[in-house]
Protein backbone atom coordinates (compact mmCIF):
# COMPACT_ATOMS: atom_id res chain seq x y z
CA UNK A 1 0.00 0.00 0.00
CA UNK A 2 1.43 3.43 -0.92
CA UNK A 3 2.32 5.46 2.12
CA UNK A 4 1.08 8.96 2.82
CA UNK A 5 3.44 11.88 3.25
CA UNK A 6 4.47 13.02 6.72
CA UNK A 7 3.87 16.57 7.88
CA UNK A 8 6.95 18.77 8.16
CA UNK A 9 7.37 22.00 10.10
CA UNK A 10 8.72 24.89 8.04
CA UNK A 11 11.08 27.24 9.81
CA UNK A 12 12.17 30.62 8.53
CA UNK A 13 15.02 30.84 11.00
CA UNK A 14 17.49 28.32 12.31
CA UNK A 15 19.26 28.84 15.60
CA UNK A 16 22.79 27.60 15.71
CA UNK A 17 25.17 27.19 18.60
CA UNK A 18 28.43 29.01 19.00
CA UNK A 19 31.02 26.80 20.53
CA UNK A 20 34.24 28.08 21.92
CA UNK A 21 36.26 24.92 22.46
CA UNK A 22 39.80 24.36 23.65
CA UNK A 23 42.18 22.40 21.48
CA UNK A 24 44.25 19.26 21.72
CA UNK A 25 47.45 21.33 21.78
CA UNK A 26 46.41 23.08 24.98
CA UNK A 27 44.62 20.35 26.91
CA UNK A 28 45.89 17.05 25.54
CA UNK A 29 44.12 14.47 23.45
CA UNK A 30 42.10 13.03 26.33
CA UNK A 31 40.90 16.24 27.92
CA UNK A 32 37.22 16.94 28.43
CA UNK A 33 36.65 20.47 27.18
CA UNK A 34 34.13 22.85 28.68
CA UNK A 35 32.28 25.22 26.40
CA UNK A 36 29.53 27.78 26.47
CA UNK A 37 26.58 27.99 24.11
CA UNK A 38 24.99 31.15 22.78
CA UNK A 39 22.36 31.63 20.10
CA UNK A 40 22.94 33.13 16.66
CA UNK A 41 20.30 34.31 14.22
CA UNK A 42 20.99 33.38 10.57
CA UNK A 43 22.98 36.00 8.72
CA UNK A 44 25.05 37.14 11.69
CA UNK A 45 28.79 36.64 11.28
CA UNK A 46 30.66 35.59 14.40
CA UNK A 47 33.99 34.75 12.81
CA UNK A 48 36.84 33.70 15.04
CA UNK A 49 39.72 36.20 15.05
CA UNK A 50 41.99 33.55 13.55
CA UNK A 51 41.18 30.28 11.83
CA UNK A 52 43.91 27.70 11.34
CA UNK A 53 42.94 25.17 8.68
CA UNK A 54 44.48 21.82 7.73
CA UNK A 55 43.60 20.40 4.29
CA UNK A 56 44.36 16.72 3.78
CA UNK A 57 45.10 15.96 0.15
CA UNK A 58 46.81 18.19 -2.41
CA UNK A 59 44.89 16.85 -5.40
CA UNK A 60 42.24 18.67 -7.38
CA UNK A 61 39.65 19.07 -4.63
CA UNK A 62 42.09 19.70 -1.79
CA UNK A 63 43.92 22.36 -3.79
CA UNK A 64 40.64 24.09 -4.67
CA UNK A 65 39.65 23.98 -1.00
CA UNK A 66 42.96 25.58 0.00
CA UNK A 67 42.56 28.27 -2.68
CA UNK A 68 39.14 29.19 -1.34
CA UNK A 69 40.37 29.29 2.26
CA UNK A 70 43.08 31.77 1.27
CA UNK A 71 40.38 34.11 -0.01
CA UNK A 72 39.03 34.47 3.54
CA UNK A 73 40.89 37.14 5.58
CA UNK A 74 39.87 35.48 8.85
CA UNK A 75 41.89 32.38 7.93
CA UNK A 76 45.35 32.85 9.41
CA UNK A 77 46.97 29.60 8.29
CA UNK A 78 46.30 27.00 5.58
CA UNK A 79 48.37 23.84 5.81
CA UNK A 80 47.92 21.51 2.85
CA UNK A 81 49.20 18.00 3.52
CA UNK A 82 49.82 15.06 1.23
CA UNK A 83 51.88 11.90 1.38
CA UNK A 84 53.92 13.23 -1.54
CA UNK A 85 54.12 17.00 -1.69
CA UNK A 86 54.94 17.88 -5.26
CA UNK A 87 54.39 21.05 -7.21
CA UNK A 88 51.13 22.71 -6.29
CA UNK A 89 48.78 23.72 -9.13
CA UNK A 90 49.44 27.12 -10.72
CA UNK A 91 46.44 28.77 -9.08
CA UNK A 92 48.08 28.14 -5.68
CA UNK A 93 51.69 28.76 -6.72
CA UNK A 94 50.87 32.13 -8.23
CA UNK A 95 49.36 33.42 -5.01
CA UNK A 96 52.67 33.46 -3.11
CA UNK A 97 50.60 33.64 0.08
CA UNK A 98 52.62 33.40 3.29
CA UNK A 99 49.67 31.71 5.01
CA UNK A 100 49.98 28.63 2.78
CA UNK A 101 52.19 25.82 4.12
CA UNK A 102 52.57 22.54 2.18
CA UNK A 103 53.73 19.60 4.32
CA UNK A 104 54.37 15.90 3.78
CA UNK A 105 52.00 13.78 5.86
CA UNK A 106 51.09 10.10 5.72
CA UNK A 107 47.65 9.81 7.32
CA UNK A 108 48.49 6.23 8.33
CA UNK A 109 51.09 7.65 10.75
CA UNK A 110 48.95 8.35 13.81
CA UNK A 111 51.61 10.25 15.74
CA UNK A 112 52.26 12.57 12.79
CA UNK A 113 48.54 13.09 12.28
CA UNK A 114 48.04 13.99 15.94
CA UNK A 115 50.88 16.51 15.72
CA UNK A 116 49.35 18.11 12.62
CA UNK A 117 45.89 18.20 14.20
CA UNK A 118 47.27 19.94 17.29
CA UNK A 119 48.22 22.96 15.19
CA UNK A 120 44.82 23.64 13.61
CA UNK A 121 41.20 24.47 14.38
CA UNK A 122 39.54 22.55 11.54
CA UNK A 123 40.62 19.56 9.46
CA UNK A 124 39.25 19.23 5.92
CA UNK A 125 39.73 15.83 4.32
CA UNK A 126 39.95 15.63 0.53
CA UNK A 127 41.51 12.15 0.48
CA UNK A 128 39.86 8.77 -0.23
CA UNK A 129 36.82 8.01 1.93
CA UNK A 130 38.28 4.89 3.56
CA UNK A 131 40.61 7.02 5.71
CA UNK A 132 37.85 9.21 7.11
CA UNK A 133 36.52 7.04 9.94
CA UNK A 134 39.89 6.81 11.70
CA UNK A 135 40.69 10.47 10.98
CA UNK A 136 37.37 11.58 12.47
CA UNK A 137 38.12 9.56 15.60
CA UNK A 138 41.51 11.26 15.95
CA UNK A 139 39.89 14.66 15.40
CA UNK A 140 37.53 14.02 18.30
CA UNK A 141 40.40 12.92 20.54
CA UNK A 142 42.37 16.04 19.64
CA UNK A 143 39.38 18.37 19.95
CA UNK A 144 39.43 19.75 16.39
CA UNK A 145 36.60 20.08 13.90
CA UNK A 146 36.59 17.67 10.96
CA UNK A 147 34.82 17.61 7.59
CA UNK A 148 35.31 15.33 4.61
CA UNK A 149 34.11 14.72 1.06
CA UNK A 150 32.73 11.33 2.05
CA UNK A 151 30.89 9.35 -0.58
CA UNK A 152 30.51 6.07 1.33
CA UNK A 153 27.39 5.77 3.50
CA UNK A 154 28.78 2.91 5.58
CA UNK A 155 31.72 5.08 6.65
CA UNK A 156 29.34 7.94 7.49
CA UNK A 157 27.32 5.63 9.72
CA UNK A 158 30.55 4.62 11.47
CA UNK A 159 31.42 8.29 12.00
CA UNK A 160 27.94 8.86 13.45
CA UNK A 161 28.95 6.64 16.38
CA UNK A 162 31.29 9.46 17.47
CA UNK A 163 28.41 11.90 18.02
CA UNK A 164 28.35 11.92 21.82
CA UNK A 165 32.14 12.06 22.14
CA UNK A 166 32.28 14.97 19.70
CA UNK A 167 29.46 16.75 21.53
CA UNK A 168 31.30 16.44 24.85
CA UNK A 169 34.49 17.80 23.27
CA UNK A 170 32.55 20.72 21.77
CA UNK A 171 33.59 19.99 18.19
CA UNK A 172 31.68 19.11 15.04
CA UNK A 173 32.23 16.30 12.54
CA UNK A 174 30.56 16.77 9.15
CA UNK A 175 31.02 13.98 6.59
CA UNK A 176 29.81 14.08 2.97
CA UNK A 177 30.48 17.80 2.42
CA UNK A 178 31.27 17.83 -1.29
CA UNK A 179 28.90 18.34 -4.21
CA UNK A 180 27.00 15.04 -4.19
CA UNK A 181 26.71 14.09 -1.44
CA UNK A 182 26.98 17.54 0.09
CA UNK A 183 25.65 20.65 -1.59
CA UNK A 184 22.79 18.82 -3.31
CA UNK A 185 21.60 17.40 0.03
CA UNK A 186 21.57 20.83 1.67
CA UNK A 187 19.46 22.11 -1.23
CA UNK A 188 17.15 19.09 -0.91
CA UNK A 189 16.68 19.72 2.81
CA UNK A 190 15.95 23.38 2.11
CA UNK A 191 13.30 22.25 -0.38
CA UNK A 192 11.75 19.82 2.10
CA UNK A 193 11.56 22.60 4.68
CA UNK A 194 9.33 24.67 2.37
CA UNK A 195 6.48 22.11 2.50
CA UNK A 196 3.95 20.92 5.05
CA UNK A 197 3.94 17.39 3.61
CA UNK A 198 6.32 15.94 1.02
CA UNK A 199 5.52 13.27 -1.55
CA UNK A 200 8.73 13.06 -3.59
CA UNK A 201 12.29 14.41 -3.58
CA UNK A 202 14.51 13.95 -6.63
CA UNK A 203 18.17 14.95 -6.88
CA UNK A 204 20.11 15.25 -10.15
CA UNK A 205 23.82 16.12 -10.48
CA UNK A 206 26.37 15.84 -13.28
CA UNK A 207 29.91 16.96 -14.04
CA UNK A 208 30.23 17.36 -17.81
CA UNK A 209 32.57 18.71 -20.49
CA UNK A 210 31.31 21.95 -21.99
CA UNK A 211 32.11 20.58 -25.46
CA UNK A 212 31.29 16.83 -25.40
CA UNK A 213 33.19 14.47 -27.69
CA UNK A 214 32.17 10.95 -28.77
CA UNK A 215 31.80 8.21 -27.84
CA UNK A 216 30.93 8.92 -24.18
CA UNK A 217 30.48 12.70 -24.19
CA UNK A 218 32.40 12.68 -20.91
CA UNK A 219 35.73 13.62 -19.40
CA UNK A 220 37.02 12.70 -15.97
CA UNK A 221 35.80 15.28 -13.50
CA UNK A 222 36.75 13.48 -10.30
CA UNK A 223 38.22 10.00 -10.79
CA UNK A 224 37.50 7.24 -13.28
CA UNK A 225 37.69 4.67 -10.47
CA UNK A 226 34.86 6.49 -8.72
CA UNK A 227 32.83 6.64 -11.92
CA UNK A 228 33.16 2.89 -12.43
CA UNK A 229 32.16 2.22 -8.82
CA UNK A 230 29.03 4.33 -9.25
CA UNK A 231 28.11 2.51 -12.46
CA UNK A 232 28.39 -0.95 -10.89
CA UNK A 233 26.99 -0.40 -7.37
CA UNK A 234 23.24 -0.66 -6.68
CA UNK A 235 21.68 2.67 -5.76
CA UNK A 236 19.79 3.24 -2.51
CA UNK A 237 16.44 5.00 -2.96
CA UNK A 238 13.23 5.45 -1.00
CA UNK A 239 10.18 3.74 -2.54
CA UNK A 240 6.79 3.62 -0.82
CA UNK A 241 8.52 5.19 2.15
CA UNK A 242 11.10 2.43 2.63
CA UNK A 243 14.77 2.07 1.64
CA UNK A 244 15.17 0.02 -1.53
CA UNK A 245 17.87 -0.68 -4.10
CA UNK A 246 17.78 -0.21 -7.86
CA UNK A 247 20.39 -1.04 -10.48
CA UNK A 248 22.95 1.57 -11.47
CA UNK A 249 22.43 3.12 -14.93
CA UNK A 250 18.72 2.28 -14.76
CA UNK A 251 15.41 4.19 -15.11
CA UNK A 252 16.67 6.63 -17.73
CA UNK A 253 14.88 9.99 -18.04
CA UNK A 254 15.51 13.32 -19.77
CA UNK A 255 16.20 16.53 -17.84
CA UNK A 256 16.41 19.87 -19.66
CA UNK A 257 18.45 22.84 -18.41
CA UNK A 258 18.73 26.39 -19.65
CA UNK A 259 21.99 28.38 -19.54
CA UNK A 260 23.14 26.73 -22.76
CA UNK A 261 23.28 23.23 -21.22
CA UNK A 262 20.36 21.63 -23.06
CA UNK A 263 18.78 18.22 -22.57
CA UNK A 264 20.66 15.64 -20.50
CA UNK A 265 19.91 12.06 -19.51
CA UNK A 266 19.61 10.99 -15.88
CA UNK A 267 20.06 7.53 -14.36
CA UNK A 268 20.53 5.97 -10.94
CA UNK A 269 23.96 5.87 -9.30
CA UNK A 270 24.94 5.16 -5.70
CA UNK A 271 25.85 7.43 -2.82
CA UNK A 272 24.22 10.76 -3.60
CA UNK A 273 21.42 10.51 -1.03
CA UNK A 274 23.80 9.51 1.76
CA UNK A 275 21.95 8.98 5.06
CA UNK A 276 18.84 10.86 3.91
CA UNK A 277 17.55 7.46 2.76
CA UNK A 278 17.33 6.33 6.38
CA UNK A 279 16.41 9.66 7.95
CA UNK A 280 13.33 10.00 5.77
CA UNK A 281 12.28 6.34 5.66
CA UNK A 282 8.63 6.19 6.68
CA UNK A 283 8.28 9.96 6.21
CA UNK A 284 8.67 10.65 2.48
CA UNK A 285 7.25 8.15 -0.05
CA UNK A 286 9.78 8.72 -2.85
CA UNK A 287 13.39 9.93 -2.72
CA UNK A 288 16.10 9.27 -5.30
CA UNK A 289 19.39 10.51 -6.72
CA UNK A 290 20.42 10.35 -10.38
CA UNK A 291 23.58 11.26 -12.28
CA UNK A 292 23.37 13.54 -15.33
CA UNK A 293 25.20 12.86 -18.60
CA UNK A 294 24.86 13.80 -22.25
CA UNK A 295 22.35 11.58 -24.12
CA UNK A 296 23.69 8.17 -25.17
CA UNK A 297 26.24 7.80 -22.36
CA UNK A 298 24.22 5.35 -20.26
CA UNK A 299 23.54 2.92 -23.12
CA UNK A 300 27.25 2.65 -23.93
CA UNK A 301 28.27 2.20 -20.30
CA UNK A 302 25.56 -0.43 -19.73
CA UNK A 303 26.92 -2.41 -22.69
CA UNK A 304 30.49 -2.14 -21.35
CA UNK A 305 29.32 -3.26 -17.91
CA UNK A 306 27.14 -6.10 -19.18
CA UNK A 307 30.04 -7.46 -21.27
CA UNK A 308 32.01 -7.88 -18.04
CA UNK A 309 34.55 -5.18 -18.80
CA UNK A 310 33.97 -3.55 -15.40
CA UNK A 311 34.29 -6.80 -13.42
CA UNK A 312 36.93 -6.95 -10.70
CA UNK A 313 37.54 -10.72 -10.80
CA UNK A 314 40.80 -11.50 -12.57
CA UNK A 315 40.86 -13.47 -15.81
CA UNK A 316 43.68 -15.19 -17.68
CA UNK A 317 44.97 -13.28 -20.71
CA UNK A 318 47.94 -14.90 -22.49
CA UNK A 319 49.19 -16.36 -19.24
CA UNK A 320 48.74 -13.17 -17.20
CA UNK A 321 46.08 -12.63 -14.53
CA UNK A 322 44.39 -9.29 -15.10
CA UNK A 323 41.28 -7.53 -13.84
CA UNK A 324 38.97 -6.32 -16.64
CA UNK A 325 38.16 -3.26 -14.55
CA UNK A 326 41.83 -2.37 -14.10
CA UNK A 327 42.35 -2.58 -17.86
CA UNK A 328 39.28 -0.44 -18.56
CA UNK A 329 40.30 2.17 -15.98
CA UNK A 330 43.78 2.42 -17.47
CA UNK A 331 42.82 2.46 -21.16
CA UNK A 332 39.65 4.54 -20.93
CA UNK A 333 41.21 6.83 -18.34
CA UNK A 334 43.97 7.82 -20.75
CA UNK A 335 41.31 8.86 -23.28
CA UNK A 336 39.04 10.67 -20.83
CA UNK A 337 41.63 12.84 -19.02
CA UNK A 338 41.17 15.83 -21.31
CA UNK A 339 41.24 18.70 -18.81
CA UNK A 340 39.03 20.86 -21.01
CA UNK A 341 36.50 23.41 -19.68
CA UNK A 342 33.72 21.69 -17.77
CA UNK A 343 30.39 22.49 -16.20
CA UNK A 344 28.34 21.20 -13.29
CA UNK A 345 24.57 20.90 -13.58
CA UNK A 346 22.41 20.26 -10.50
CA UNK A 347 18.67 20.14 -9.95
CA UNK A 348 16.51 19.26 -6.95
CA UNK A 349 12.74 18.86 -7.30
CA UNK A 350 10.36 18.53 -4.37
CA UNK A 351 6.67 17.69 -4.70
CA UNK A 352 4.28 18.06 -1.79
CA UNK A 353 1.59 20.18 -0.20
CA UNK A 354 2.00 23.66 1.22
CA UNK A 355 -0.83 25.62 2.78
CA UNK A 356 -3.32 23.19 1.30
CA UNK A 357 -1.99 23.33 -2.26
CA UNK A 358 -0.06 20.63 -4.12
CA UNK A 359 3.14 22.03 -5.62
CA UNK A 360 6.34 20.98 -7.32
CA UNK A 361 9.25 23.32 -6.74
CA UNK A 362 12.75 23.08 -8.20
CA UNK A 363 16.19 24.52 -7.46
CA UNK A 364 19.17 24.53 -9.82
CA UNK A 365 22.88 25.22 -9.95
CA UNK A 366 24.81 25.56 -13.22
CA UNK A 367 28.48 26.36 -12.72
CA UNK A 368 31.31 26.57 -15.25
CA UNK A 369 35.09 26.36 -15.44
CA UNK A 370 36.92 29.38 -14.00
CA UNK A 371 39.21 30.34 -16.89
CA UNK A 372 40.90 33.15 -14.95
CA UNK A 373 42.33 30.81 -12.32
CA UNK A 374 42.22 27.48 -14.17
CA UNK A 375 39.82 25.89 -11.68
CA UNK A 376 37.20 23.44 -12.93
CA UNK A 377 33.51 23.67 -12.09
CA UNK A 378 33.78 20.33 -10.30
CA UNK A 379 36.61 21.69 -8.14
CA UNK A 380 34.63 24.85 -7.39
CA UNK A 381 31.45 23.06 -6.40
CA UNK A 382 33.28 20.36 -4.43
CA UNK A 383 36.43 21.96 -2.98
CA UNK A 384 34.81 25.32 -2.22
CA UNK A 385 31.93 23.54 -0.49
CA UNK A 386 34.38 21.73 1.76
CA UNK A 387 36.08 25.05 2.51
CA UNK A 388 32.78 26.75 3.39
CA UNK A 389 31.89 23.93 5.76
CA UNK A 390 35.25 24.15 7.51
CA UNK A 391 34.96 27.91 7.88
CA UNK A 392 31.52 27.59 9.47
CA UNK A 393 32.91 25.00 11.86
CA UNK A 394 35.97 27.04 12.83
CA UNK A 395 33.78 30.12 13.27
CA UNK A 396 31.69 28.28 15.85
CA UNK A 397 28.53 28.40 13.74
CA UNK A 398 27.86 24.64 13.91
CA UNK A 399 26.50 22.75 16.92
CA UNK A 400 28.85 20.08 18.29
CA UNK A 401 28.37 16.44 17.37
CA UNK A 402 28.38 14.42 14.15
CA UNK A 403 25.97 15.64 11.47
CA UNK A 404 25.64 15.37 7.71
CA UNK A 405 25.39 18.70 5.83
CA UNK A 406 21.63 18.44 5.31
CA UNK A 407 21.15 17.97 9.04
CA UNK A 408 23.19 20.92 10.26
CA UNK A 409 24.34 23.52 7.71
CA UNK A 410 22.28 26.75 7.80
CA UNK A 411 20.90 26.82 4.26
CA UNK A 412 20.44 30.58 3.79
CA UNK A 413 23.91 31.42 5.05
CA UNK A 414 25.40 28.53 3.10
CA UNK A 415 23.73 29.69 -0.12
CA UNK A 416 24.97 33.24 0.50
CA UNK A 417 28.53 31.96 0.88
CA UNK A 418 28.22 29.98 -2.36
CA UNK A 419 26.82 33.04 -4.14
CA UNK A 420 29.79 35.14 -3.04
CA UNK A 421 31.92 32.64 -5.00
CA UNK A 422 29.72 32.92 -8.09
CA UNK A 423 27.88 29.65 -7.42
CA UNK A 424 24.19 30.54 -7.50
CA UNK A 425 21.42 28.34 -6.09
CA UNK A 426 18.27 29.44 -7.93
CA UNK A 427 14.65 28.43 -7.61
CA UNK A 428 13.65 27.90 -11.22
CA UNK A 429 9.96 27.12 -11.14
CA UNK A 430 6.93 26.67 -8.94
CA UNK A 431 4.07 24.56 -10.29
CA UNK A 432 0.62 24.00 -8.76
Amino acid sequence: MPMTATRFTRSSTRLMSVVRSSRCARHGAGAVVSFSLTKILPGNHHWSPLMRMLVLGAGLQGSACAFDLLNEPAVSDVTIADVHVGALPPFLQQRADARLHPIALDVRDEAAVRAAFSRCDSVLSAIPYYFNASLARLAVECGVHFADLGGNTRIVQEQKQLHEAARVKGISIIPDTGLAPGMVNVIAQHGIDQFDTVEAVKLFVGGLPQAPEPPLGYQIAYSIEGMVDYYTTPSLVVRDGQPATVSALSELESVTFGDGVGTLEAFHTAGGLSTMVYRYAGKIPVMEYKTLRYPGHAAIMRAIRDLGLLDTAEVDVKGQRVSPRDVFVKVAGDHLRKGKPDLVALRVTVTGRREGRRETRAWEVVDRYDAEHGISAMMRTTGYTLSITGQLQAAGAIAPGVHTPDEILPATRYFDMLASRGIAVREVRSAH
